[in-house]
């Protein structure tokens, strides 16, 4: 356990983090998503094994993927899948395609440059397919693969890009569907399930702080009975177990529907699964299937900014809950951790990097200033400079074999800058130096985020989120030569 010093001052990874101000004291009920939010899985073993099935369904229906092998690194939370080009591409928050990999490959400049140069990524177009959640990994890689095989002519069918990542998707979707999957992980959570013995504190503060805790997961019963207990029982006080966190839990709650249609709950009677209709009110400690969240709202008397729901999903926790509800959004982003220690470690260089790059921003305005002296002075208008025609030239060459050398130190260091966590993709919440397609939807749609549930055992359940001052490029400060 953490010590209280360590709990006021967390490492940077396991901050959270404030998009729009929020005051914990005034949510009086803060429902959580299961998989990958309440519980957290090992997520190469989890993806490894979605993969490894998908794999094996290809096989059978004749593809020769027999060489194939699930590449962690290959793919990341928000890439997305160009279904026109069989591209899997990094946009800025714009939509400009910054890098770009077809098949396995990564695209050069040219190319890329070639297939973007008129097209922005808008995910309200179907060609575009947004990898938002660590469930999309197995999907991406498995995809980027089969353009390979595409590309070679060795698949026993033919395909367009977009069919052939329709192919893929229903083989990754159905090891999730068959149930497969769940029964493997159900059968050895211990392989696959991280434990956190601070997340069953941060739950039980918000307990005892008299907020109504909700458990919403698309999860069935009998699996969420058993990732719940596996995770949290040995963590709760001698007597108690994960039930007892909860006000209420709702299983197979289909959302994002869960949020905008409204459907009939069912109550789970026994731990056999065995349903009846809920004929009255949700009732405290009730355990429930289906359902809507207008109905969670009515019964519990609270609704709006009132409710904080937690999730690692972008479109079906965080999205359509803000968006349908108004409810106020908490976005599980796990890969935090490995981001936030891989900029503190990047520190000392990136301020080595800023400061040449001030340099060369000087450089550059002092060329641009003699190269319109030079100007002036040829065609003959303007006030005389101080140097005459040699004396420019002289300077114009002179700064640019400075920029030139101060070029060769930047490149290197910008470089390392651009492959810090994945050398092929970069940082999760950037793009270049601009912010990621990803960390946009998350400024939208997600009032906090953070990387952990546990991390709120830092917070406390009495702490005010209070957003950061918007810089803009105008502000006082802000101004650089141009």
């Amino acid at each position: 356990m953490e010590t209280l010093d360590s709990l006021r001052n967390p490492p940077p990874g396991r901050g959270i983090f404030c998009n729009r101000t929020l005051n914990l004291r005034s949510v009086r009920a803060i429902g959580y998503d299961m998989d990958y939010t309440l519980v957290d899985y090992r997520v190469a073993a989890f993806e490894q094994m979605v993969y490894a099935q998908a794999r094996e369904r290809l096989a059978s229906e004749g593809w020769p993927v027999e060489d194939m092998a699930f590449d962690p690194r290959m793919v990341a939370r928000g890439l997305v899948i160009d279904t026109e080009l069989g591209n899997l591409v990094k946009a800025n928050r714009f939509g400009f395609v910054k890098r770009a990999m077809h098949g396995t490959r990564m695209l050069e400049h040219t190319e890329q440059r070639d297939a973007y140069a008129q097209t922005l990524v808008d995910l309200s177009d179907p060609r575009w397919v947004f990898l938002n959640t660590l469930f999309s990994l197995s999907e991406g890689c498995l995809f980027a693969q089969a353009v390979d095989l595409l590309d070679r002519g060795a698949l026993p069918h033919p395909f367009e890009y977009a069919s052939l990542y329709r192919h893929v998707r229903a083989r990754v979707d159905a090891q999730h569907i068959e149930g497969h999957l769940k029964a493997e992980i159900a059968a050895a959570p211990e392989r696959y399930v991280v434990q956190d013995p601070e997340a069953a504190l941060a739950l039980l503060d918000q307990k005892a702080a008299g907020k109504k805790l909700l458990l919403i997961t698309n999860s069935e019963w009998s699996f969420s009975a058993k990732m719940m207990a596996h995770a949290y029982d040995r963590h709760l006080p001698e007597g108690m177990t994960w039930r007892q966190l909860f006000d209420v839990v709702i299983v197979a709650a289909r959302k994002p529907a869960f949020f905008t249609e409204h459907g009939p709950f069912f109550e789970v009677v026994d731990e056999t699964g065995l349903l009846r209709p809920l004929a009255g009110p949700l009732r405290a400690g009730g355990l429930y299937l289906g359902g809507c969240a207008a109905q969670v709202e009515r019964d519990l008397g609270i609704s709006g900014d009132e409710i904080l729901y937690v999730g690692d999903h972008m479109f079906g926790d965080v999205h359509v809950s803000k968006r349908s509800l108004r409810w106020r959004t908490a976005l599980v982003l796990r890969e935090l951790d490995a981001e936030a220690a891989a900029l503190e470690a990047f520190r000392g260089t990136e301020l080595r990097l800023m400061a040449l790059m001030r340099e060369k921003e000087a450089l550059e305005n002092q060329l641009s200033q003699a190269r319109l002296a030079l100007q002036r002075l040829h065609a003959g208008y303007g006030p005389a400079p101080s140097l005459d025609a040699a004396g420019l030239e002289a300077r114009v060459q002179g700064l640019r074999g400075q920029l030139v050398a101060l070029d060769i130190e930047i490149a290197p260091l910008a470089k390392a800058g651009t492959e810090l966590v994945n050398a092929r993709w970069g940082l999760l919440t950037r793009a270049g130096n601009d912010k990621s397609h990803l960390t946009r939807q998350i400024e939208r749609y997600a009032d906090i985020y953070t990387s952990r549930v546990s991390n709120f055992l830092h917070a406390t359940p009495f702490a005010y989120f209070r957003s950061p001052r918007g810089s803009l490029p105008h502000d006082p400060g802000d101004h650089r030569p141009a």
